[in-house]
C-alpha cells in the first residue's frame, strides 16, 4: 500500500492484515487508528467549520450548509451541547427546516444535477429530533417529532422524501427513515422520562 492516502500526515492504510495487536492500535509500520481517528477529527474541526456561516459545512471550504451533519452528534463525534455544534444546530433551523421538515440541501445553493423538485428528506427530519432531544430543546424536539409523524402513511410508515404538498415521494417504504423514526423516538422517550 504504498500509495495510502493520508490525513495531516497520517497514512490511512492497514487493516485486514491481522497484524495489528488487539483493539486495532498499529503495531511497527503498521496504521496507529487512535492517531488516524485523532487526525481525522482535527482535520474536520479545523476545515469542516465554516466561519461565515458559524456552522459546520457541507465539505471542507464550502459556504452551504447540508442536513448530513446532524449525524456528528448522534455518532458521537461532537457532544450534543458544543458551542459549535448549537450554533450549527441554529443555522440548519434556519435555513434548512420548514415547520419541522428539513431539506438536505439547497439545491439552488449545492445543485446535485438531479430534475425536478427537491422535498424533505425523512430520515434527516428525524435526526433533526434526535439532535434537539441531545441538546436538551425537548419542547421542540416533541413538537418536530409529533408534526412528523402526521406524515406516515396508514400504516405507519415513510418515503424517502416529503414533497412540498405533504405527499411522499422517493424511495419508499425507506428504512433509513425508519431506523432513524426509532432512534429519535427512543431518545426522545428516555429524555421526557
Amino acid at each position: 500500500m504504498a500509495d495510502a492516502e493520508q490525513v495531516e500526515g497520517v497514512p490511512l492504510q492497514g487493516g485486514g492484515g491481522g497484524d495489528e495487536p488487539e483493539g486495532g492500535q498499529g503495531g511497527a509500520g503498521g496504521l496507529d487508528l487512535v492517531d488516524a481517528r485523532d487526525a481525522i477529527y482535527r482535520r474536520i474541526m479545523d476545515r469542516g467549520w465554516s466561519p461565515k456561516l458559524n456552522a459546520f459545512a457541507q465539505y471542507e471550504g464550502a459556504e452551504v450548509l447540508d442536513a448530513a451533519v446532524l449525524m456528528m452528534p448522534l455518532v458521537k463525534f461532537i457532544s450534543p451541547t458544543d458551542p459549535k455544534w448549537l450554533s450549527t444546530l441554529d443555522a440548519l433551523t434556519a435555513s434548512l427546516v420548514s415547520d419541522s421538515l428539513v431539506y438536505r440541501y439547497h439545491p439552488q445553493a449545492s445543485p446535485d444535477g438531479l430534475r425536478g423538485e427537491e422535498g424533505t428528506f425523512s430520515a434527516c427530519s428525524f435526526w433533526y429530533v434526535e439532535t434537539l432531544t441531545r441538546a436538551g430543546r425537548l419542547e421542540e424536539a416533541r413538537l418536530a417529532f409529533e408534526k412528523m409523524l402526521t406524515y406516515a402513511n396508514h400504516l405507519g410508515m415513510y418515503a424517502e422524501q416529503i414533497s412540498v404538498t405533504g405527499e411522499q415521494q422517493g424511495n419508499f417504504p425507506q428504512a433509513l427513515t425508519h431506523l432513524a423514526l426509532i432512534s429519535a423516538a427512543f431518545n426522545l422517550d428516555r429524555a421526557l422520562g
